[in-house]
């Protein structure tokens, strides 16, 4: 793969014909508040802009189709590419088709990508605060056509510990779902906690039985020149995570 792009290209062990990457907000034709390789269709940008990016994504990768882009809604719904639509509905995307690309889009979310040690299954996960807390990583190795056990994931850039202030509410809505996310909440007073989505993954994904979980901690928030984040911006755009079987 070559690239020009100063793109993400995750750090594990996956088999050589899995390819995966990461998008920073750097490289594209999008003007502020977007700028400038913003990839989202749905956030006010220029639709000329965007298809731009798109492509320049594309050939810098040197995709041999176009990704199945999904319009995410904070869900749980994992989606086949066999049966994917254009402006199909879900958070995940998972495939076991050759030069079939799963996308999702984040500006804070976070991104989960995993494949299976075989090199035959592929997922693309956002995984938002409401997401996670209500079960899509779940609900997409539920999906997967190998034992858990035989899947890696990579979290790549969200919103860190150190920036997801979050109250007694949300803390509620994960505790509701699955008690051990307690160890994702640090305290900061009464009615305030940080939130540690990393941790909280990387225990879901345990008791799931994925054990190989590697990843890119990099703070959205915390890091203006290299990402996006809707959470410091408002109006802003998105990157993308990638994840695709290329033929051998």
């Amino acid at each position: 793969m070559s690239t020009a792009l100063p793109l993400i290209s995750p750090n594990w062990p996956a088999p050589p014909h899995i390819h995966a990457v990461c998008t920073t907000r750097n490289g594209g034709s999008s003007q502020p508040p977007y700028d400038s390789l913003n990839l989202g269709d749905h956030v006010g940008d220029d639709p000329i802009a965007v298809a731009q990016n798109r492509q320049i994504l594309s050939d810098a990768i040197l995709l041999a189709a176009s990704p199945c882009w999904i319009t995410q809604v904070h869900g749980i719904r994992a989606v086949n590419t066999q049966d994917w639509q254009a402006g199909d509905e879900a958070d995940a995307i998972y495939s076991t088709t050759v030069n079939t690309v799963c996308a999702v889009m984040t500006a804070d979310c976070l991104p989960i990508l995993l494949c299976d040690k075989k090199g035959q299954y592929v997922a693309a996960i956002h995984a938002g605060w409401r997401g996670l807390a209500d079960g899509i990583i779940e609900a997409t190795i539920a999906n997967a056509p190998c034992d858990p056990k035989q899947i890696m994931a990579w979290l790549g850039p969200a919103i860190g510990p150190t920036a997801f202030e979050a109250g007694n509410d949300v803390r509620d809505v994960f505790l509701a779902n699955n008690a051990a996310d307690t160890i994702g909440f640090t305290a900061i007073n009464a009615q305030k906690w940080w939130v540690d989505m990393y941790v909280i993954a990387c225990q879901r994904l345990s008791a799931l039985g994925v054990s190989d979980v590697y990843g890119e901690p990099d703070c959205t928030v915390l890091n203006p020149d290299r990402f996006f984040s809707f959470r410091r911006e408002g109006d802003t755009g998105r990157m993308a995570s990638l994840i695709w079987i290329a033929e051998d």
